[in-house]
Order: structure tokens, then C-alpha cells, then sequence
């Protein structure tokens, strides 16, 4: 997928501004090399495009210092507005006989070319900042626990970082996900 070129000089507008804006969150890195590494993936700035568009607000969280790829992670203050009341994956979604969600976080991450943010990576982000304080997030489930029909999801009360479980269908209006893209 490919974006305009009014919409790529935007969107790399928007996430040089938040970059400049949350400095604490990678501490040592040039926006300079970053916008060099998104310009060189068109690819890449059309998932961080989707990740905008669904509230999400991208930002880089740290480098993988043996590739040197930057890692954004979605850092809105709550679960993306964008990807709320959603089941888990594909299966879940299937199995549901009536009242069906219109998407799973599973789905909608694949579609995006994201990545589901994992536990780690939840607990990484959170000690950025303060996130999902009245929402709660999807984050990619162990194998073991998907065969057994539950999925995980994370949120932050009581200054805690807490994991839960539930089945992997359902859904609230309060729960989304954050992805991760490796630029």
C-alpha cells in the first residue's frame, strides 16, 4: 500500500512532532535517522498511516541495536478508539453465533502489517508513561492458552501493570489493542 505524498509529508510531520514532544521516550535517538528509515519503507509508513488513523499515535520507543530498527509502539494515553470492541483473532470471531464484532485484534493488526503488542512489550511501554487507565488492551496470547478457547489482555489500576484472561471471543467497548511496527 502506498500513501500520497501530501499524506506522507503529514503523517511524518505528525510523528516528528510527537517524537520531539515525549523525548523520554527514546532518549538518545535522532528523529533524523528515523525519518531516513520510514523514507526508505513506504510500506512501513502506511501501517504507521493505519496506526494514526485508528487513534493509536505511533511513537518510537527504543532500537534494536543489532539491526538498528527502530521500534514504535502505540502511545496513546487509552486503547486506540479505532480498534475497540473487538474479539481476539479470526477464530474467535468465527465462532460467535450471534452479535458478532466487526473485527478481531488479531485481523485488524495483520491488515495494518502490525504486530500485536506482546506482555513484555506492555510492560515496556508502561514504564513510559501511564497507559489504558480506564481502558485495557489484547495482547498476543500464548499458544497454550488459545488452544484452550482464552485469550490475555493488560491495563493499568492502582499504579499495577495487570494480566488478565478471558475468553477469546469477547468483547467490550473498553477493550482494543496496541500494535508494534519494526522500522
Amino acid at each position: 500500500m502506498k500513501l500520497t505524498a501530501e499524506r506522507n509529508a503529514e503523517l511524518l510531520s505528525i510523528l516528528k512532532s510527537r517524537f520531539e514532544k515525549n523525548s523520554d521516550r527514546h532518549v538518545g535517538l535522532d528523529w533524523k535517522e528515523v525519518q531516513s528509515r520510514l523514507e526508505a519503507d513506504e510500506g512501513k509508513l502506511w501501517s504507521l498511516n493505519e496506526m494514526e488513523i485508528t487513534g493509536g499515535e505511533p511513537d518510537v520507543i527504543g532500537k534494536d541495536e543489532n539491526t538498528g530498527a527502530f521500534i514504535f509502539v502505540d502511545c496513546a494515553a487509552e486503547s486506540p478508539k479505532g480498534r475497540r470492541s473487538i474479539c481476539y483473532d479470526h477464530q474467535a470471531l468465527e465462532s460467535r453465533k450471534e452479535h458478532k464484532p466487526a473485527n478481531s485484534a488479531v485481523n485488524m493488526a495483520t491488515e495494518m502489517g502490525i504486530a500485536v503488542l506482546d506482555e513484555s512489550g506492555y510492560r515496556t511501554l508502561q514504564q513510559l508513561g501511564n497507559f489504558d487507565m480506564k481502558t485495557s488492551s489484547w495482547v498476543a496470547t500464548p499458544a497454550e492458552i488459545r488452544k484452550l478457547g482464552g485469550a490475555i489482555f493488560c491495563d493499568r489500576r492502582y499504579n499495577t501493570i495487570f494480566v488478565y484472561h478471558n475468553g477469546a471471543e469477547s468483547y467490550y467497548a473498553g477493550r482494543g489493542f496496541r500494535g508494534k511496527l519494526i522500522v
